[in-house]
């Protein structure tokens, strides 16, 4: 425990002039330092946060918040089971079950192998943001003609060629297996584009379309079978309690896929990245703190005298010891408490003012996101003030091996 005399002597120390003006300015270097490593360190870890929020409403938007699938899918008669049981949960919002498949589209001499997705007319709003994504035409499996309908990405019409009104022939597995074979000519089932859909995710875009859960059953030949079910939870935060509470009464064989996990690849790469940040800025504070080591040491030297004196007085070694601990200290709290102003003096500008403008043509946010969070705090602190103190231990031993004759000898 630091002692209130520690605490004073300590201070004394810090503010004190030096006879060596030197040690005062490598001091200040140190702390200019500490407080340009915590600014970084707090600027960066709001940027990581800002992407990886941005990233999550992209997806979470679009996707579903659980997903339930099963190997060989789920009967009818396992399905009103389960919807009975997932219906009657209060976290959940709404399910819907889907087929899904690979297929190739055709639309003239274009063509592209995609995921097709079946899901219900009246459920699809519930359980996705496909609504919410529409650019072209609109959400409808069905064209006034009468003619199945058929969703697409805006790049995937693109690639296709294609526009709302346009027609596209989906081959299925079995079509082109026949067609390799030579048994017969695929025919494949003819869709109408009655909508384009941006999901600001180049995967989706690309690479999924949307039918629905009756023209899906057609297409790959199922039955009264489905191949998962999505879940839109009233909460998507709350995604890894509800899929435990899940895991109690489904199948074994069911798995359960939060939105983390459907994308956890992503996630544990931005992951990998916050803490690869986190770990080489934190070495600007790291650097700054052997500044500090320096400044103590000598410090240590020029109070020798006074350091002998303290101890004849019948201060103990260890007191002497915390007192340059506790100066190390201070030294690390000012600069930590001086870059958490400057840094947040840049985010707060940047939040009003934008002055870390992006290119809307390419990104789909006009500026570097930030979003600032408590926890960083505590980290950085504990970064800053943790290598402060690691960097006072030296001179803090030194001071406190100091023999009372020795320092008082030639006085």
């Amino acid at each position: 425990m630091i002692t209130p005399v520690e605490i004073f002597i300590a201070r004394r120390y810090m503010t004190s002039k030096r006879k060596i003006r030197f040690i005062n300015v490598i001091s200040y270097i140190s702390i200019s330092g500490i407080a340009i490593g915590v600014a970084a360190l707090l600027i960066a870890l709001s940027v990581f946060n800002g992407f990886s929020s941005v990233v999550t409403s992209v997806l979470v938007g679009f996707d579903p918040h659980i997903r339930i699938e099963k190997k060989g899918g789920f009967s009818s008669a396992e399905y009103s089971m389960i919807s009975t049981r997932l219906k009657s949960m209060n976290e959940v919002n709404a399910i819907a079950p889907f087929i899904i498949g690979k297929a190739m589209l055709a639309s003239g001499s274009f063509n592209r192998v995609v995921f097709i997705k079946g899901l219900n007319q009246d459920e699809v709003t519930k359980v996705t943001g496909l609504s919410k994504n529409m650019v072209l035409g609109e959400l409808n499996f069905q064209d006034s003609s009468g003619i199945p309908g058929v969703i697409i990405g805006l790049t995937l019409a693109d690639r296709l060629s294609s526009v709302v009104g346009n027609d596209i022939v989906v081959y299925s597995p079995g079509d082109i297996q026949s067609s390799l074979s030579g048994i017969k000519i695929p025919e494949g089932k003819r869709f109408r584009v009655t909508g384009i859909y941006e999901s600001n995710n180049k995967d989706y875009d690309l690479s999924y379309a949307f039918i629905s859960l009756n023209d899906a059953r057609k297409v790959f030949n199922y039955m009264d079978r489905i191949d998962g079910i999505d879940l839109r939870l009233v909460d998507f935060k709350k995604s890894n309690g509800v899929k435990k509470d899940l895991l109690q009464f489904l199948p074994k064989e069911t798995s359960v896929s939060t939105w983390f996990d459907l994308h956890k690849s992503l996630y544990i790469v931005m992951l990998i990245e916050r803490w690869t940040g986190y770990i080489l800025l934190s070495l600007i504070i790291f650097v700054a703190t052997f500044n500090m080591l320096g400044s103590l040491t000598m410090g240590v030297i020029e109070k020798k005298r006074d350091i002998s004196v303290l101890r004849a007085m019948g201060m103990s070694p260890k007191n002497i010891s915390k007192i340059f601990m506790t100066e190390g200290l201070f030294l690390g709290v000012l600069g930590t408490v001086f870059g958490i102003i400057i840094g947040m003096i840049i985010l707060f500008i940047h939040i009003k003012y934008n002055i870390f403008p992006l290119d809307t043509t390419v990104y789909i946010i006009p500026s570097i996101p930030v979003e600032i969070r408590w926890t960083d705090f505590i980290a950085i602190a504990f970064a800053s003030i943790g290598l402060s103190w690691f960097a006072a231990w030296y001179p803090a031993k030194r001071a406190s091996s100091i023999v009372p004759s020795e320092g008082l000898r030639w006085e």
